[in-house]
């Protein structure tokens, strides 16, 4: 049996342990909140070094990106280099491959109009691979929350005001404390309204659901958003703001929606090499024998 761990920096009322089955190969998934507390998701990390066929970062990235450059974030990137054995995922390689697919699924099916639309992406350089796909295309209406809502500065941002802003930027911003960028523990359970300006502007909501729920407007009427694993809970709270629809990238096996630091390990394992050489096609190809597509929740139809 492959044994894969996700070592979380949020709340531990989600840890659970399940066993699936996945292309013939047996899998245990287990993930492990760590309540925001560092320590002891580093603890964590470097005891299953060796002990389980993949390590997944939960609730936090390795790195950010932009433009094809990476940006290491210096709290995990010094916890990763303390695990010599086990491969360590954040999803990364999901985010650049399947959904980007899934933001064309969305757009074959008619969920929305990635050409008409206002699209909101919460955090561009968290959904980098969406992000590049919306330039691909040409979408002419997108916005970028970063600094809104990783920052906190009212500045929403454009294609050509990122792309001059990443490179100055990030390289500081990946030094700051991570909780300062993300919320972490008990914090990934408040709702501070704010924002509220762009939520309504958009027609599409793109983006890590965490981020996104933290400034939920009171009324979202008739939008949708498009992100990643989502709690029944959380359907009940976009359902009483009037969202029309969500779709999820996760991977539902067995019953279990599984996210994409989870999904990247269960991928890693399969392709039976070494992390570095896996591509974003081998991903596509594996998820789509894994029967992944995204999964559409209408709430006010």
């Amino acid at each position: 049996m492959k044994r894969i761990l996700s070592v979380s920096l949020g709340s531990s009322k989600r840890d659970k342990k399940v066993n699936v089955e996945i292309l013939g190969e047996q899998f245990e998934v287990h993930r492990r909140g760590t309540d925001g507390d560092l320590r002891v998701f580093a603890d964590l990390m470097v005891e299953a070094d060796g002990v389980v066929d993949a390590l997944c970062v939960g609730g936090a990235n390795l790195a950010l990106y932009w433009r094809g450059r990476r940006y290491p974030l210096r709290s995990f990137d010094r916890i990763g280099r303390r695990v010599k054995k086990t491969p360590v995922v954040d999803g990364s390689l999901i985010k650049n491959s399947l959904e980007r697919e899934a933001l064309l699924w969305v757009q074959e099916r008619g969920i929305a109009n990635l050409m008409s639309d206002k699209i909101l992406v919460v955090c561009g350089v968290d959904r980098f691979g969406i992000a590049e796909e919306l330039r691909r295309l040409g979408s002419p209406n997108v916005v970028f929350g970063d600094l809104m809502f990783d920052i906190g500065l009212p500045i929403a941002l454009r294609f050509q005001t990122i792309d001059i802003l990443a490179p100055l930027c990030l390289p500081l911003v990946c030094c700051l404390p991570f909780s300062w960028l993300y919320p972490t523990g008990h914090n990934q359970d408040e709702i501070k309204p704010k924002w509220e300006k762009w939520y309504h502007w958009a027609d599409l909501v793109v983006g890590d659901f965490l981020i996104m729920r933290r400034h939920l407007p009171d009324e979202l009427p008739d939008k949708v958003i498009l992100t990643n694993t989502i709690t029944e809970q959380d359907l009940e709270i976009l359902r009483q703001r009037g969202v029309r629809a969500v779709v999820t990238t996760s991977l539902r096996v067995s019953g279990r929606s599984f996210g994409t630091n989870v999904l990247e390990g269960i991928v890693t394992v399969l392709a039976d090499r070494p992390h570095d050489e896996i591509t974003p096609q081998d991903c596509l190809e594996l998820g789509r024998r894994m029967g992944w597509q995204p999964e559409v929740v209408e709430l006010n139809v």
